[in-house]
C-alpha cells in the first residue's frame, strides 16, 4: 500500500472490534460499538498553519464518528484531520 495524506491528514488503521463481553457473550457484527483507538500508517506534510506533530506508529484516541471511511485492499482505514485525533497513547 502506498498512500500518502495530504496537508494534515492521517491514515489510521482502526483497532479490531470487541468480540465478546466479560461474561463470555458473543456480540453481534451489527451490535458491536465501532473502535475509537487506531495506529497511524501514514501522515501528511502538514500546513503553513498547523505542524504535523503525529507521526506513523502512533497509537491514537479519536471521536466516534471521526474521518472518513476507505476500503484498500479489503481492508477498511479512517483518513482523518489531525485535529480529530483527540489523544496518542503511550
Amino acid at each position: 500500500m502506498n498512500i500518502k495524506p495530504l496537508a494534515d491528514r492521517v491514515l489510521v488503521k482502526p483497532a479490531a472490534a470487541e468480540e465478546k463481553t466479560v461474561a463470555g457473550i458473543i456480540i453481534p457484527d451489527t451490535a458491536k460499538e465501532k473502535p475509537l483507538k487506531g495506529e497511524v500508517l501514514a501522515v501528511g506534510n502538514g500546513t503553513k498553519d498547523e505542524e504535523m506533530v503525529l507521526k506513523v506508529g502512533d497509537t491514537v484516541l479519536y471521536g466516534k464518528y471521526s474521518g472518513n471511511e476507505v476500503e484498500i485492499d479489503g481492508e477498511k482505514y479512517l483518513i482523518m484531520r489531525q485535529s480529530d485525533v483527540l489523544a496518542v497513547l503511550a
